[in-house]
């Protein structure tokens, strides 16, 4: 324990970010960092509890509770008070291969159990994460560790997402000839082309790309299995095939109008901002501008958020963004959204904060529903029809949205981006493999042992599970390896 008192003795502190008004004006993070004196102080207001809810990672309702990847939170929060930056560093990666990742985009379920929260604000694990990998960077300490023999077993990995890399990186070190297929001109998977640059610098993730190159990982790039090469030879030329193409297929929005010109899903939005920005700063215009538009988004979540930030940065005229669900309370309810859950409280994350900013409130609307598109007379989006919902639950548990009479209203709209989650993966290799799904289209493989009914076939990430957390994804992926390692070898050294 750093000091017995500390969550007495220091109030939570967290880093202030770069001013909205400011950050709009370019594409760079919008994070700053605490100095290591004050990161000392936070980490001395961990207990280091009987039972650290924070490393517990487990689905409850309303999200998930404690850290999926299971850090060794408390352990690491003393290392960093003592000063012990680079034995901090070591604990963090025995549990996550990319706290550079979720120390930046993760939702921090960690915060949400920690049990300093139950009488006052969590610690600032999130922060600190960040801190000791980016001070392992800065120092020199995180370089190639290639494994020192090969076991001879070769392994495919279908998509370079979190679930992906994870994966590669855990069967590499363990000794297998690792090779990687993604389908774009880059590896990241989402952490490349799905989260926008002042979220995650895309030279973050490149680093660790380069680092796992270097260990000897390879790499192929612009290569789609079940297009540019059938998955049925992959199965066949490889001792196993880990897939993790994630949850791409997005959730249809067939509502009248949705036809227009002007209407677009939000990962056509971000991704081709993304791949301009990092092509041409922009400049070969190959990507859909929200300039001088009025722009709404469609959906309440961090991809709708993520459309938000974006179009600002292009120079929107306005920016609205819709959610089917409450506003949120000031505190947290403690009889339906009890500690450890993950805190439903109302908040502004940094899109929403930047356009507060900018046009002077929140941008959300909350309990509303698109009814219809209006287009004018060359099938231009021009206006958006809603209508305020209530949320009713039958007896089954089951969940329905219910227009409220009288609460018919008109947006205008140049703009409308849809962001309202996806339908699972796309069924290429499912299809060409024989993969048996679930309900959901999800390919199925048990959670824990990721075998799917082909042998030597095994799934990981959100094509397995679903749309999930990046951090979801790590622990999938790594989870994945330890079986792989065992279907090859008898028996795992990966943990």
């Amino acid at each position: 324990m750093s000091t017995p008192t500390g969550f007495m003795e220091y109030k939570r502190q967290l880093p202030v970010d770069r001013d909205p008004i400011e950050r709009v004006k370019d594409w760079e993070e919008f994070h700053k960092l605490l100095s290591e004196d004050e990161l000392r102080t936070q980490g001395a207001r961990c207990m280091d509890c009987g039972t650290p809810y924070c490393h517990t990672g487990i689905d409850m309702t309303g999200g998930t509770s404690g850290c999926p990847v299971h850090n060794l939170i408390p352990e690491w929060n003393n290392l960093v008070y003592r000063g012990l930056w680079r034995e901090a560093l070591e604990r963090l990666h025995k549990t996550n291969n990319f706290p550079e990742f979720t120390g930046r985009i993760c939702p921090a379920p960690c915060e949400g159990s920690c049990t300093v929260g139950l009488i006052d604000q969590p610690v600032t694990i999130k922060s600190i994460e960040q801190a000791i990998v980016d001070k392992g960077f800065e120092e020199g300490w995180i370089v190639p560790t290639p494994p020192e023999k090969r076991t001879g077993k070769r392994v495919a990995v279908v998509g370079s997402g979190p679930a992906g890399l994870a994966a590669a990186a855990q069967l590499n070190k363990a000794g297998h000839s690792v090779t990687v297929f993604e389908r774009s001109d880059r590896i990241g998977g989402l952490l490349m082309y799905g989260i926008p640059s002042m979220k995650l610098d895309k030279k973050i993730v490149q680093r660790r790309v380069d680092l796992l190159a270097a260990e000897g990982v390879e790499f192929v790039t612009n290569t789609e299995i079940g297009k540019d090469i059938p998955a049925k030879q992959l199965v066949d030329e490889y001792d196993a095939v880990v897939l993790c193409g994630g949850a791409t297929k997005p959730r249809e929005f067939n509502i009248e109008g949705s036809n227009l010109k002007g209407v677009h899903y939000a990962m056509d939005f971000l991704t081709g901002t993304i791949k301009s920005l990092l092509d041409s700063n922009l400049e070969d215009g190959n990507y859909i501008s929200a300039k001088d538009k009025h722009v709404i988004v469609i959906g309440g979540g961090d991809t709708g958020s993520d459309c938000v930030a974006t179009s600002l940065r292009h120079g929107c005229r306005s920016v609205t963004q819709f959610g089917t669900h409450q506003k949120a309370p000031l505190t947290r309810d403690p009889i339906n959204n009890p500690w450890p859950q993950f805190p439903n409280v109302y908040t502004l994350d940094y899109a929403q904060e930047e356009a507060k900013a900018i046009f002077g409130e929140d941008p959300r609307e909350f309990s509303i529903m698109t009814t219809k598109f209006v287009g004018d007379d060359e099938g231009n989006l021009k206006e958006l029809h809603t209508v305020q919902i209530q949320r009713k639950v039958d007896e089954n548990g089951r969940k329905s949205y219910e227009p409220i009479p009288g609460t018919e209203r008109v947006f205008k709209a140049d703009m409308a981006l849809i962001a309202i989650g996806f339908d699972g993966p796309e069924q290429t290799l499912a299809q060409q493999l024989g993969l048996e799904t679930d309900r959901r289209s999800n390919v199925k493989a048990k959670y824990g042992q990721y075998r799917t009914n082909v042998d030597k076939v095994f799934a990981a990430g959100d094509m397995r599970r679903g749309q999930s957390l990046v951090v979801w994804a790590i622990n999938e992926g790594r989870e994945a390896a330890r079986e792989v390692d065992k279907y090859l070898m008898g028996s795992t050294v990966l943990v």
